[in-house]
């Protein structure tokens, strides 16, 4: 699989990652419902063996769950991949998340990560959100300074603004910013993107498959099924009705473009996400061995010009 160079860093990553949301499990405030520890090593172990080369996590999926279960993925591989992880998000006994960016927290979430993580080195170390705003530089200084001091190679934001990213940069250099970025969610396009593309900060695109909406296997009983602490039965709005059945139209107009291809429909939506130069790579979740075989496609096939402009067209008649 070809590589690309992420932003200012030397770290050369593959065009997709391996995502480790939903592997955090159940039982918090943004889970994906039950996840058996087995198939999530399974999944690493599958998405290595692919030769994608890069892990993304972050603390607070599963509150702390999902570190944990990557460095257990992780036992004994020799050819290891880069470790990406998030910090600014914290939570106490009664598992309660809340959202910290002074100084002494962040020292204290990149000491605990790099404990969950069995390594004395994080590749990425991002700020997950810029929340609280007006805490946005002393976080980021922190972080900048966990870098000097060797703890953490490289260093990025995620869910930030052009207007978060200029002040961030006045105090270090940023190599990469983690933004949602689909066909539904657009929002990143007029300003954010040309923004990292001529400031050369790489774009780590989250949810390219709008938390896996745009695979092709949904339908209105699978959603009903879903378990009660499956954050997308309530808090995800592109599953509530009227959008939800918009949207499988869409997964189905995937599913169209794909077929003469031999390109599933999430393979298609993978590919509209990187098909924009300042896109860096995508972030593709997987929760079981099987999953990421029918995705990885993604990676060196693209769209072509009258494709793009059929899915164009059929998203503004639909008002998406």
């Amino acid at each position: 699989m070809q590589t690309r160079q992420l932003g200012n860093s030397d770290l050369r990553i593959t065009p997709i990652g391996f995502g480790a949301w939903a592997i955090g499990g159940g039982g918090w405030a943004f889970a994906w419902g039950p996840q058996d520890e087995s198939e999530s090593v399974a999944a690493i172990h599958e998405a290595l063996d692919l030769g994608i080369n890069w892990i993304d996590t972050a603390a607070v999926y599963g509150l702390g769950k999902s570190e944990e279960v990557v460095a257990k993925a992780l036992e004994g591989v020799r050819d290891r991949p880069y470790l990406f992880t998030k910090c600014g998000r914290v939570w106490d006994e009664t598992r309660t998340i809340g959202k910290r960016l002074k100084a002494d927290s962040i020292r204290r979430e990149c000491e605990a990560s790099l404990k969950r993580l069995r390594v004395e080195v994080i590749d990425l170390f991002q700020i997950h959100w810029p929340e609280p705003d007006e805490d946005v530089e002393e976080g980021w200084a922190e972080v900048a300074k966990l870098q000097r001091e060797g703890k953490v190679r490289w260093i990025g934001v995620s869910n930030f603004n052009v207007s978060q990213i200029e002040r961030a940069a006045k105090v270090a250099p940023i190599t990469s910013l983690q933004p949602p970025y689909s066909m539904l969610r657009r929002d990143i396009e007029p300003d954010i993107l040309p923004y990292c593309e001529k400031n050369n900060v790489g774009v780590l695109a989250y949810s390219p498959m709008q938390s896996g909406l745009l695979t092709g296997t949904w339908t209105r009983e699978r959603f009903n099924s879903l378990p009660a602490d499956d954050w997308r039965k309530e808090k995800n709005k592109w599953f509530q009705e009227p959008a939800f059945t918009k949207n499988l139209a869409v997964a189905e107009l995937l599913r169209e473009i794909g077929k003469p291809h031999g390109r599933s429909p999430g393979e298609v939506a993978i590919a509209w996400v990187l098909r924009q130069p300042a896109v860096t790579a995508a972030i593709v979740g997987s929760r079981k061995a099987g999953q990421l075989k029918q995705l990885l496609g993604a990676a060196d096939w693209r769209l072509t010009a009258a494709e793009g402009q059929q899915i164009q067209e059929h998203l503004s008649k639909e008002g998406l």
